[in-house]
């Protein structure tokens, strides 16, 4: 992809369950002033991205988040001759507005934040340019993003009555879905919680989100299946990842090593 970035300009765009990606570089002017009516939410990868926004001249450095109000005039241009690339989020604010429960939008001041936890929740969104994104992948990002916004517009958090027996109902339905696709809806259904309320609920008893759990649950399963013989291929599939490849890259963003080198060392238990 760096390569690019010395050659035309180029927009690379993905779409799931209703929230648009793009990926792209620009040497010089990249849009004249327009406007959505969605969230333009996103961070700077490479360059000096500059836009006016609020009557203001804004510049973004990589490791900068991007928090664009819905229907706010904006442009953007290069800040140097070197152009610059980034990735956005598009999000209608229903969809936060549905995290959020009913409070009034947040707003980050001057478009751009340094926060560590809106880049850490923009990151993990827009990692995959794919659109191979699980269900259950997205809403727990979508709940993080929310609630970061929230945070970093200043606002105290609601405080919510949690249930325990819900979030271990929703534990327990997740241990026998290893090997599929699960959805928050058909998560929160298995317990009698409403989709948001469950993810709060299971963070505050087991300190990780539903799909992070998930993750790490199918990641113990491989392991143990890695170890009693079974293939990569085979490990990958019956532990309920995409594919081979996804499981690699999953395994060693987890544990710092690959699959195949983690089992050619690992020794048996006595």
């Amino acid at each position: 992809m760096e390569n690019r970035d010395q050659g035309k300009d180029w927009i690379l765009r993905t779409q799931s369950s209703g929230v648009e990606r793009i990926e792209a570089f620009f040497h010089g002017s990249g849009y004249a002033m327009h406007r959505h009516d969605t969230y333009a939410l996103g961070i700077t990868m490479a360059g000096v991205q500059s836009f006016q926004y609020k009557k203001s001249l804004r510049n973004s450095l990589p490791g900068n988040s991007m928090a664009l109000y819905p229907d706010e005039p904006h442009d953007g241009q290069a800040g140097t001759e070197v152009g610059f690339r980034y990735r956005m989020l598009y999000v209608e604010p229903a969809v936060l507005q549905d995290a959020l429960g009913g409070v009034a939008l947040p707003f980050i001041e001057g478009g751009i934040s340094t926060d560590p936890r809106m880049f850490h929740a923009l990151r993990n969104l827009l990692a995959q340019m794919d659109g191979d994104v699980e269900p259950l992948q997205q809403d727990d990002g979508i709940f993080e993003l929310a609630a970061a916004m929230n945070a970093v517009s200043g606002k105290r958090p609601r405080r919510h009555a949690a249930d325990f027996l819900a979030a271990q109902r929703a534990r327990e339905y997740i241990h026998a879905a290893l090997d599929r696709t699960l959805t928050l809806d058909e998560l929160a259904q298995s317990c009698g919680r409403d989709r948001w309320s469950l993810t709060r609920d299971f963070r505050s008893f087991f300190g990780t989100s539903p799909y992070r759990y998930l993750s790490m649950r199918r990641l113990d399963l491989a392991r143990r299946l890695m170890a009693q013989g079974q293939s990569l291929a085979e490990v990958a599939a019956m532990a309920g990842f995409a594919d081979q490849s996804h499981m690699t890259r999953l395994f060693t963003k987890t544990y710092g090593i690959a699959p195949a080198r983690w089992l050619r060392m690992v020794k048996p238990g006595r």
